[in-house]
């Protein structure tokens, strides 16, 4: 079962290529500060704007410095065929995270078939990502539940809807084994304490040590609405302006890699930078 807290890894590039030190650098700082699995190759991530060779050696990069730790790898594109031209180019990930196909807006029973041919074509543990503000679609309750009782390399999913409801369907009506992770760091807290097991995370990328600390003392049941008081500003900061052009202006402040993106993204405005500023300077 995959729970505890996973970073939603972003990619640095440094002029206009990828810079691999510094990836490993992040994976290294990741693993030091008790994260506990490892996703490259999301959303975060820029993926859409890398190569086949890049992610590979990503993955290849993101393996040898997991110290143990699992990885999932994003593989989702919007045709069966390109999701599985992407599991097999990644197939030493340990798991995979697959979003449900964006842009073409399919039925729910066209988002059953395809997990379900997805699933059919590995034995590796497949977590479903639902992120209907990027997708144009909403995977709804009834259908990830029926994956998750039908298909059993279904293992979980990353809840990204921001409706609560439907993610308290997913946590009544889920088979023993079956993670459901909170998709957005600002719903952590509520998802957890209601029965949720963990966070793929974009504020891990910049404050691992405290996400990491917030996670583990919600899943050991502990009050942790102080804790949320004081991240919450940063989870609101790495939002203002699209994932993930908030994390590299953080990022980049840090000293830990360049403020660089590639188109379609660009870098944040001066006010973000000044929000980020502002946000850091109040939590280190």
């Amino acid at each position: 079962m995959i729970k505890g807290i996973g970073t939603a890894l972003l990619t640095p590039f440094k002029g206009g290529e990828v810079d691999y030190q510094a990836y490993a650098a992040t994976v290294d700082w990741q693993v030091e500060t008790g994260i506990d699995f490892l996703v490259p190759l999301g959303t975060t991530g820029e993926t859409p704007t890398l190569s086949e060779s890049e992610k590979l050696q990503i993955l290849e990069v993101t393996l040898q410095h997991a110290a143990g730790r699992k990885v999932v790898a994003g593989v989702g594109t919007n045709s069966l065929q390109g999701t599985l031209a992407n599991m097999r180019l990644l197939q030493d990930a340990d798991a995979f995270l697959v979003v449900v196909p964006f842009y073409n807006k399919p039925p729910q029973r066209g988002i059953y078939q395809y997990f379900k041919a997805l699933a059919d074509s590995t034995d590796k543990p497949i977590i479903l990502y639902n992120v209907p503000g990027r997708t144009g679609v909403n995977c709804e309750a009834e259908t990830t539940l029926a994956l998750a009782r039908d298909v059993k390399n279904i293992v979980g999913i990353k809840e990204a809807s921001g409706k609560m409801d439907q993610a308290l369907k997913i946590l009544e009506g889920r088979p023993e084994g079956f993670s459901v992770l909170s998709g957005n760091d600002e719903d952590t807290l509520a998802l957890m304490e209601a029965g949720a097991d963990g966070v793929i995370s974009v504020a891990s990328n910049v404050f691992p040590s405290a996400m990491a600390d917030f996670v583990h003392a919600l899943a050991d049941g502990k009050d942790c609405k102080s804790m949320q008081e004081r991240l919450l500003p940063l989870f609101k900061a790495l939002f203002v302006e699209a994932n993930p052009i908030p994390a590299k202006a953080a990022m980049a402040q840090l000293g830990l890699m360049e403020n660089s993106l590639r188109l379609p993204l660009v870098k944040a405005t001066e006010a973000t930078e000044a929000l980020m500023k502002e946000t850091l300077s109040k939590l280190f």
